[in-house]
């Protein structure tokens, strides 16, 4: 029997339907649970070797992936093209209404090491995109070049405009739908459907 190679990328990571507030402070009908990604690490590391056949043609010299389960898959990435690896680190939770509030930041002495090479943004699941946008502008902070994003799966469309914004080529495994939306246009607020962090639960 043939596998589906994108289904098996999708059946990593459970998904619930609802209205759900996002880190970027959008709100989406879908909630993908990353959490569970890298329980199966053989899994992951499959779906990882797949994704760097389509990254071997950027010339990579350094892999960043924002934590958390960004940076799993991104370490992977790393140890599989034999480049070293390093990760950002969000700064803050989203405050109501503001729209990509969250930063993040390459630590310490890792920033200098990437100044001038040519770095693979990686994550795991690019919605909204808040955490692959806040890397890109650090690693520009750092005077790195970023050459691809790379991910497992991209759900909804934000992630294309992101790329096509900085300018940054986008590979990915899988793809899924949601929609995502402004909080001030979201249908879902207007019909009064509780909105739920599902980022905070259990934190």
């Amino acid at each position: 029997m043939t596998v589906n190679a994108e289904d098996d990328v999708l059946d990593l990571l459970p998904a619930r339907e609802g209205h759900f507030l996002l880190e970027s402070g959008h709100h989406g009908d879908r909630w993908l649970d990353l959490e569970s990604l890298c329980y199966d690490v053989a899994a992951v590391r499959a779906a990882s070797r797949r994704l760097v056949r389509q990254l071997y043609a950027y010339d990579i010299e350094a892999v960043c992936g924002p934590l958390v389960e960004g940076a799993f898959v991104g370490l992977m990435v790393a140890e599989l093209l034999a480049q070293p690896f390093t990760y950002s680190v969000p700064r803050r939770r989203p405050r109501k209404g503001e729209l990509y509030p969250m930063k993040y930041a390459v630590p310490g002495e890792l920033r200098a090491k990437l100044k001038d090479r040519r770095v693979a943004v990686i994550n795991d699941v690019i919605g909204a995109g808040s955490a692959v946008r806040g890397t890109l502008d650090d690693l520009r902070a750092c005077g790195a070049r970023p050459s691809v994003i790379g991910t497992l799966v991209v759900a909804g469309a934000a992630a294309d405009r992101l790329a096509a914004e900085y300018k940054v080529p986008l590979e990915t495994l899988a793809r899924t739908p949601v929609n995502i939306w402004a909080p001030d246009d979201c249908p879902l607020c207007a019909k009064k459907v509780a909105v739920v962090d599902a980022g905070a639960e259990g934190a």
